[in-house]
């Protein structure tokens, strides 16, 4: 009989375990609720010139250009109640005409206020008025392990929602296309959230229903989702199209070095005693660094507050100033501790605005 109450007791013991985990379940129906109608459905009617080759007798010859047309989807968040929606650039760069579909059904021409391509980002206007919009998070208090939502239109699904964590911060791909000369900024949200083709430029939000991310990108060899996906975070994404919007281009503050992460090989050859921070191989002559006394050798170990490991991190965090504005770096030199204040400056190395051309 001792056995047996001793065997209930366990039982017992591994239900209410069983009961206490199941009421941990976040529920994410009131914030799909809140945020599925700020995400749209956006069509592109693309229409470009292509060269056509032809191979005669072994030699290649151009046959001149013809005009391809076809229609490419994607997906965007409102982010005001006055219709402007944060996409993706590869979803609208070579868009000839622009249609959006709101998820109640109404279908609305769209005009590009603006792109980036150095962050794939870009900001598309509807002319309405009342809509739901979804309110930027702080994509810096994140946390790997938190739950997500990513909401889009997967293969033309309309208002698809799927669940996940974040699995990993400050994400380096090498992905982004950008045929620009600016610096691609990189710093990708990783989760596990189900992203397939149609997603990109939908929303990653979190159980508060605040906007973290653009959802980007998936790790496939097929091109379909297998457990991995990408997203920009949130204050990568309010900065761009902030600046879009007010400037018709993204205003961006440079240090002027160019760094290497911080690995064994690194370490080993510099004889460093941790690995930590990024190594700068090059301050570039008259630039923000140079100027504050930066040398090639010294470890940049922060930017501000924000500790940089990687140079995603560190291009994520000089992202969010402005040409003008003064940011604390610090520094490993020669095994001491340092710190300078850099005015950022902007891409012909002074600090006031940049002008689209």
């Amino acid at each position: 009989m001792k056995s047996f109450k001793s065997l209930l007791s366990i039982v017992v013991f591994s239900m209410s375990g069983l009961l206490s985990s199941a009421q941990s379940v976040v529920d994410f129906t009131q914030v799909a609720e809140k945020t599925i109608d700020a995400v749209v459905h956006i069509k592109c009617d693309v229409s470009k010139l292509t060269p056509m080759y032809q191979s005669f007798f072994g030699m290649i010859i151009n046959q001149g250009v013809q005009r391809q047309t076809y229609s490419a989807f994607g997906s965007g968040v409102i982010i005001t109640e006055d219709g402007y929606i944060v996409t993706n650039n590869h979803v609208v760069q070579d868009a000839a005409r622009i249609t959006v579909t709101l998820n109640d059904k109404r279908v609305l021409p769209a005009v590009l206020i603006g792109n980036d391509p150095a962050t794939d980002l870009a900001v598309v206007k509807i002319d309405a008025s009342g809509l739901d919009f979804i309110p930027f998070g702080d994509s810096e208090k994140v946390r790997i392990g938190e739950p997500v939502l990513a909401i889009g239109n997967p293969f033309n699904l309309t208002s698809t929602v799927t669940a996940g964590i974040i699995s990993a911060k400050a994400r380096n791909m090498n992905i982004i296309q950008n045929t620009t000369t600016e610096s691609t900024i990189e710093s990708f949200l990783q989760t596990d959230a189900a992203v397939n083709s149609g997603n990109s430029g939908g929303a990653l939000v979190n159980t508060k229903g605040e906007l973290i991310g653009v959802n980007t990108a998936i790790a496939s060899g097929n091109g379909y989702y297998t457990g991995y996906s990408f997203a920009i975070p949130s204050n990568i994404a309010r900065k761009v199209s902030t600046d879009l919007r007010k400037y018709g281009i993204v205003q961006r503050g440079y240090l002027g070095v160019n760094v290497s992460e911080v690995d064994v090989d690194l370490g080993r050859i510099k004889g460093l005693s941790e690995l930590k921070g990024v190594y700068i191989g090059r301050v570039i002559p008259g630039c923000a660094a140079a100027k504050a006394g930066l040398l090639a050798g010294d470890i940049i170990l922060k930017v501000n507050n924000a500790e940089i490991n990687s140079y995603a991190e560190m291009m994520e965090e000089v992202g969010y100033f402005y040409p003008g504005d003064a940011v604390t770096v610090t520094y490993l030199r020669d095994g001491k501790t340092h710190t300078a204040t850099l005015t950022l400056l902007n891409s012909n190395g002074k600090t006031d605005i940049v002008k689209k051309k």
